[in-house]
């Protein structure tokens, strides 16, 4: 067995190096043998990548005639169709609650109710000031009366005395008591009036201590609690929120600027929600709103439709994303989209390399473009197929192409014939 010291030896031999040699040149033997080392060891991958890709075929698929669904994708929520947000107009103590979430309430149903003993107190208020005002308004009748008796009892002096008697004065002073008579009468009666508003104004607050549903509907949010002190200085505060009908519901989905275009009322959709990911619901729009949401740069135009909901599965507030069908094509010759995103490899051109090249492999330059694949590029939409010629096993087939649903695209003008294989991308043969 040869020793560490003897495979040095040969090494050398073979090299033609002294032993003796200066170490310099040592170190540059030893460099270049290095340098061999790592050139075939990149030979040997080269020519291990030359293999595997010649062990790749194309992967075709047929070009076939069919419907083609176009959709567009938007995400929204579900509402009810009219939501009510109920609320007190006074302030005061929640004495009773009589409502809780999820029942079922018809209109006018009693919710919730107020305390009622400073309310009543001031309806007791307004009806003793209603009582006085009725009672100074008999006292200015009497006034008015005993002013009429008397100045009509001077006319009478005056003509059995033929004018003589009472004066002028003593006549003017009567009309003018009168008149005095009959202005205390209305005063006292507009104050009759204004004590019967306030007794109005006590009982209408009377009532509405009584807080009733103003729809049928369910409770979807009860805001209250028994003892809850309620102000109602600013706005009304919202005991109760409901939903009027849920067997009709409304999907308000947020459509993008880009397909806003092809969105318009009537269409059909389909959405999913996240509490029943297998299970898909229709819809239909019913309005494209005009006003526009920017949301971080992104521009999006609320679109509303009409969800039936008959078995009370969905629930407002739920997220749901949407599929709505703005235009359906048959009978069209379709293409998968992978076929126009595939383009073949481009295999680079031998060149004459050098000695050192070989040893050491360098980066080169890619190619340009050329021959189909270089017109490939620089044309419209474009499918390959494989051909019986060893020299071009592939070329390109120009294409038009019209509407597309993501997975296939239709063929409006074209040689392409259904049934007839198209490249959809490579694989190796194993597989």
């Amino acid at each position: 067995m040869k020793t560490e010291n003897s495979e040095e030896t040969d090494i050398r031999q073979v090299l033609g190096v002294n032993q003796s040699a200066p170490a310099h040149r040592r170190r540059t033997y030893l460099i270049i043998l290095s340098l061999l080392v790592a050139g075939a060891v990149t030979a040997v991958i080269m020519w291990k990548a030359n293999q595997s890709e010649s062990g790749m075929q194309y992967k075709t698929q047929e070009v076939r005639r069919g419907n083609l669904t176009v959709t567009v994708t938007a995400t929204g929520r579900l509402e009810p169709t009219n939501q009510v947000d109920v609320g007190s107009e006074l302030s005061g103590i929640v004495a009773a609650v009589e409502a809780d979430y999820n029942d079922r309430v018809g209109a006018g149903q009693v919710l919730a109710r107020l305390d009622t003993s400073k309310i009543e107190a001031q309806i007791l208020k307004s009806k003793a000031a209603l009582a006085s005002a009725e009672a100074n308004v008999q006292q200015t009748n009497a006034t008015v009366i005993e002013a009429e008796n008397k100045l009509a009892r001077l006319k009478q002096v005056l003509e059995m005395s033929k004018g003589k008697v009472p004066s002028r004065d003593e006549l003017g002073t009567a009309e003018a008591a009168l008149q005095r008579a009959k202005a205390l009468r209305a005063a006292s009666e507009a104050a009759v009036a204004e004590a019967r508003a306030t007794l109005d104004v006590s009982e209408t607050d009377l009532a509405k201590t009584v807080i009733r549903s103003p729809v049928n509907g369910i409770v979807l949010v009860r805001a209250v609690e028994p003892g809850q002190t309620v102000a109602a200085s600013l706005q009304a505060p919202v005991l109760f929120t409901l939903a009027e009908d849920l067997t009709k519901m409304e999907l308000l989905v947020n459509v993008d600027e880009a397909d806003v275009g092809q969105v318009s009322d009537g269409q059909n959709a389909e959405f999913t929600v996240d509490a029943y990911p297998d299970r898909t619901y229709t819809a239909q729009i019913t309005q494209v709103r005009f006003g526009a949401q920017t949301v971080e740069g992104v521009v999006t135009y609320e679109t509303v439709m009409s969800v039936d909901n008959s078995d009370l599965s969905l629930r407002p507030g739920m997220t749901a994303t949407a599929d709505i069908v703005v235009k359906k094509i048959e009978n069209e010759v379709l293409i998968p989209n992978a076929a126009l995103r595939f383009t073949p490899p481009q295999k680079e051109q031998p060149e004459d390399v050098g000695l050192i090249d070989k040893l050491i492999p360098r980066r080169r330059r890619r190619p340009r473009g050329n021959g189909a694949s270089g017109a490939a590029n620089k044309g419209g939409p474009m499918v390959w197929v494989v051909t019986e010629d060893s020299k071009q096993p592939v070329r390109p087939l120009p294409v038009k192409t019209g509407l597309s649903d993501g997975s296939f695209t239709s063929v409006i003008d074209g040689s392409l014939e259904p049934g007839q294989p198209v490249i959809v991308g490579m694989e190796t043969e194993n597989e």
